[in-house]
């Protein structure tokens, strides 16, 4: 950081960012050259006895070893440059950019080179008696530059950044803006798959206007965002232990005991019906997750639930968006015993902002279920992504609701597909005693909440039983609404319940400002950041970042909310702001919705005796407590982020949490 400016443009690499990559060039041409070095020695005598071209194959060989040596040379220079100085000083490294560019110039007179050999060694021109001895090895030694010259293309190109252009500096205008978006669209356009997708254009302009308004003017690099990441997480523990050494943080009481969670809740919130329902979602996310989870048997459990030529038969059940064997289907029936006589309705199309899902009757329950799968494609990813806030209206939505725009579009397909094919009617006509219940994991429940408002005014007893909701879903009051008849359950550190465009615009700016205030070179950061999380190696070095700045007291930077009485102009305004600290793309602030059990895992109590400890030592342990939405506003880099959204991890805690309701409640105060 800032980005190296190359032959009249900005790429995805920073001065710094050259020290473990040339390392890697060092090591791999050093090898090489010993290779060739004894490959000489040994034969280029006979070389001198050849018929014709003998000085050919001489020439060849040791101008590939003065490429070597220049390379290694040049690229030991760029290594010690591209470690000096912090990760901001880029005055330390003027030098690299110079020295990169001359590396990458020299090039063309290897490739120049090579292209000879490649005549030279594979042509008429050259006849050894010594074949076996001579040509065949340089044959090899020219195919193994090919892909060291190839490599270093492909190492080109995984730095080359289409919007780079040093014409386009900043975001001074919405014209300059509609420059930036169109490029972030065509680069989205490569998944050419997507564009048939009905509500691909509209998908594609959303998550190009975040992506532009995130990144653009940062003059971030990847390399940037790891670095980054680790001294927030650094950052971050610092500031836990100063508060709890001053006794500063807040007190959250957990506990075990489900009876005294649920004693003033509705009937319909309990432990045992939450896990009986992410099971449910658990199966649907099909025969990808059944081979995952299966790794040994799963492939063989989805064959045998096959049903083959499908496609010809007649359908019994209205099954659409799947193929002619109903692979999808056979991968939930592996997960769960499912007869296709319960399904009412599925559509496993998988498509931008219209999501997997299907309609049962649960005759254990006695519910109609509407199941909805969460994230699990590309395509679910870039709906994700999509998360710009959209008006939500409808009956009982209080007035002026705004929610994530992709979710609520996915909402209204499947309700359009519920009443073009008169599901529920049909379901409700053969069990009339039945309820309706909503549930799906992550994006799946995101979309369930929203699906459950279109649906109260004809279902008003309607609930919802959402797992790893994401942050960003709806606006504080119509969240605060959909505690009535959700039920969301969440898992310590999870990134998705606390991912929003708000949350993502503080991070972005926290990130930076972490990046001006290290003292340490990049490489160095990297190090220790892998080191301590592979190995468990102190991460001294980064401690020692933030000594020089009380993590509690230092000022922090004050990012500007959106409010309803906000005009139009001045949310454009900041949208274009050149000031990345202003620069909001949310229009409004929203917030995980439903009533929030937040489950964290806990110390288990140590046991008496030697013989049960290593045992006990093995067990884990989980609590939990009811949570605010305004406790999940804030993006943290914790280790078990990513891990604690899996489905399997949510089943699995729910599954320890009720079989530890045979034991003694105990509370922690962290």
């Amino acid at each position: 950081m800032p980005a190296i400016k190359l032959f009249g443009r900005k790429w995805l690499a920073a001065s710094d960012d050259l020290v473990y990559p040339g390392l890697f060039e060092i090591f791999i041409r050093t090898v090489w050259l010993i290779l060739i070095g004894i490959a000489c020695s040994r034969y280029y005598q006979f070389t001198w006895g050849c018929q014709s071209g003998g000085e050919l194959v001489r020439a060849y060989l040791l101008g590939v070893i003065a490429f070597l040596v220049t390379s290694e040379c040049l690229m030991l220079v760029i290594v010690r440059q591209s470690a000096k100085g912090s990760i901001m000083e880029t005055r330390a490294r003027k030098y690299v950019e110079p020295l990169l560019t001359v590396k990458i110039l020299l090039l063309l007179p290897e490739i120049a080179w090579n292209i000879l050999g490649s005549l030279w060694m594979f042509g008429p021109n050259v006849k050894c008696s010594y074949e076996h001895y001579t040509v065949m090895v340089v044959q090899t030694f020219v195919l193994f530059d090919w892909i060291l010259i190839g490599l270093t293309i492909f190492g080109l190109a995984l730095i080359f950044d289409p919007l780079g252009s040093l014409s386009m500096k900043r975001l001074e205008s919405s014209i300059d803006h509609g420059k930036f978006l169109n490029v972030w669209i065509r680069r989205f356009r490569f998944f050419w798959w997507m564009r048939k997708d009905e509500n691909a254009d509209e998908t594609f302009q959303h998550v190009a206007g975040l992506f532009c308004s995130l990144f653009h003017g940062t003059d971030l690099v990847p390399s940037d965002l790891v670095a980054g990441f680790i001294l927030l997480r650094i950052k971050q523990k610092r500031e836990v232990h100063e508060l709890r050494r001053l006794n500063l943080l807040p007190v959250k009481t957990y506990t075990s005991d489900a009876s005294e969670i649920f004693q003033n809740t509705p009937s319909w919130m309990s432990l045992e019906k939450a896990h009986y329902y992410m099971k449910l979602c658990l199966a649907f996310y099909g025969w990808i997750f059944a081979i995952y989870q299966q790794s040994c048997t799963g492939c063989f459990n989805v064959m045998k639930n096959l049903t083959y030529c499908a496609c010809l038969r007649r359908k019994a059940v209205p099954i659409v968006g799947d193929n002619c064997c109903y692979c999808y289907l056979a991968g939930v029936q592996s997960l769960l015993p499912l007869s296709t006589d319960d399904i009412v309705f599925a559509s496993f199309k998988d498509r931008l902002c219209e999501i997997p899902f299907c309609v049962m009757v649960d005759h254990r329950t006695s519910n109609v279920l509407i199941i909805i799968r969460g994230s699990l494609s590309l395509r679910d990813l870039i709906t994700d992504f999509a998360a710009d806030s959209g008006i939500f209206e409808g009956e009982g939505i209080p007035p002026g609701t705004q929610a994530h725009n992709s979710m609520i579009i996915g909402a209204k397909v499947i309700l359009k597909l519920l009443d073009d094919n008169k599901v529920l009617e049909r379901a409700f006509n053969m069990y009339p005693q039945y309820n309706l219940v909503i549930t799906g994991h992550s994006l799946g429940a995101g979309i369930g909440i929203l699906l459950a408002f279109l649906l109260r005014p004809r279902y008003p007893f309607l609930i919802v039983y959402a797992f790893s909701t994401p942050a960003g879903l709806l606006t504080r009051e119509a969240a605060r609404a959909a505690e009535e008849f959700a039920l969301t359950i969440g898992i310590g550190d999870d990134l998705v319940m606390r991912l929003s465009v708000d949350s993502v615009e503080n991070l972005r700016t926290a990130k930076l400002m972490a990046l001006r205030m290290c003292r340490l070179p990049k490489y160095r950061v990297v190090l220790n950041g892998f080191g301590y999380m592979l190995f468990g190696i102190p991460e001294k070095d980064l401690s020692e970042t933030w000594i020089t700045c009380n993590t509690i007291c230092c000022p922090q930077v004050t990012l500007p909310l959106l409010n309803e009485g906000d005009s139009n102009e001045r949310k454009e305004n900041l949208m274009y702001d050149q000031d990345f600290t202003r620069r909001r793309y949310s229009k409004a602030k929203l917030y995980v919705a439903g009533r929030i059990l937040h489950l964290t895992k806990c110390e288990s109590e140590k046991p008496e005796g030697k013989s049960k400890k290593k045992k006990r030592k093995k067990e884990k342990k989980f609590q939990m407590r009811w949570a605010q939405a305004e406790e999940f506003t804030d993006l943290l880099v914790m280790p078990r982020m990513l891990l604690d959204h899996l489905p399997e991890t949510m089943e699995e805690t729910l599954d320890i949490l009720l079989k530890q309701q045979n034991d003694l409640p105990y509370y922690i105060d962290p």
